[in-house]
């Protein structure tokens, strides 16, 4: 996804990238309408992730999600490369999102790289007022309420529907959220787009989404066994040097290599690779290729 805060790092990933454009966004697995991942080796190779889960639910992702009730897959995998900053910006929550013509969005961000003194924004001051941010948008200083926190590498914070939020420039992160692609901006830094001209923004429904009591929240530090739990993901980092089993229950896993390499099912898979092991692989390992590696492993929860 052509971006105008993105850069090339993603490359350093081995993945290819078109000359010349900004890219900022990487959709490593999507069931979109309009964006599919599609199976690129083996029996199902050509299927798209809506074939699989429409038509092999049972088999590829386990029987409890037969009579799950969306009718695309409910998760989004992203690469981000952000090397500017990204706009201030909100999703909106459940309750609100139909009413303002967009859909739900409640992410995570895991920092897979970051250049020092490299941050984020989340969430407001302690104290701010609506008034107070409505008053800082319109003189353009909207900045000074906003909730800034230093990024780490392996570090992670959760972003519901909702919260306030930019991430700032010379990050990459990994991004997993649900299926929804509704961000509406409420600051822009004064920014011209790739056209040359100011972005589009949503001061409106931005105003309407944005969570006024959400102060402060914290990054998650390195290391940490739970990355994420919430109603639509779990998200778990597991650091290993020896085998382990792909599947502890009789369902799917996303794996998100986040250091060295791994090998699992025939394939290997270097840092910044993403890999679904099915429901119905029974006895399936992840294997280490050398040394130490660590993934996010990415399930969905169990009510």
């Amino acid at each position: 996804m052509e971006r105008v805060w993105g850069g090339k790092r993603l490359s350093t990933y081995g993945k290819s990238l078109p000359n010349g454009i900004p890219i900022g966004e990487l959709w490593e697995l999507v069931d979109r309408e309009d964006v599919q991942s599609v199976v690129h080796s083996g029996p199902l190779r050509g299927k798209t992730l809506n074939t699989l889960w429409q038509k092999e639910r049972a088999k590829i992702f386990g029987s409890r999600f037969v009579n799950f009730a969306s009718s695309r897959f409910p998760l989004l995998f992203k690469l981000l490369d952000a090397h500017s900053r990204l706009s201030v910006q909100v999703h909106p929550p459940e309750r609100i999102a139909a009413f303002l013509n967009g859909q739900p969005k409640t992410e995570m961000w895991y920092f897979l790289d970051a250049d020092p003194g490299a941050k984020v924004y989340a969430g407001l001051k302690k104290g701010t007022t609506k008034k107070q941010f409505e008053e800082l948008l319109t003189s353009g200083h909207v900045e000074e309420v906003l909730h800034e926190i230093p990024v780490q590498v392996g570090g992670s914070i959760f972003i519901p529907s909702g919260r306030v939020h930019a991430i700032g420039e010379h990050n990459v992160i990994v991004e997993i959220q649900q299926n929804s692609d509704t961000t509406f901006r409420v600051y822009d830094w004064n920014r011209l787009g790739l056209d040359g001209c100011p972005r589009q923004l949503h001061i409106h429904e931005s105003l309407a989404s944005i969570d006024f009591e959400d102060f402060e929240p914290r990054i998650q530090p390195p290391g940490q066994d739970l990355v994420a739990d919430c109603n639509f993901f779990r998200v778990r980092f597991i650091k290993f040097s020896e085998p382990f089993a792909a599947r502890d229950a009789e369902e799917f896993s996303i794996y998100t290599v986040v250091m060295g390499r791994v090998r699992c099912g025939g394939e290997e898979f270097p840092v910044g690779h993403f890999f679904l092991v099915p429901a119905e692989l029974h006895a399936t390992m992840i294997q280490p290729v050398n040394g130490e590696a660590a993934v996010l492993q990415t399930t969905l929860p169990t009510s």
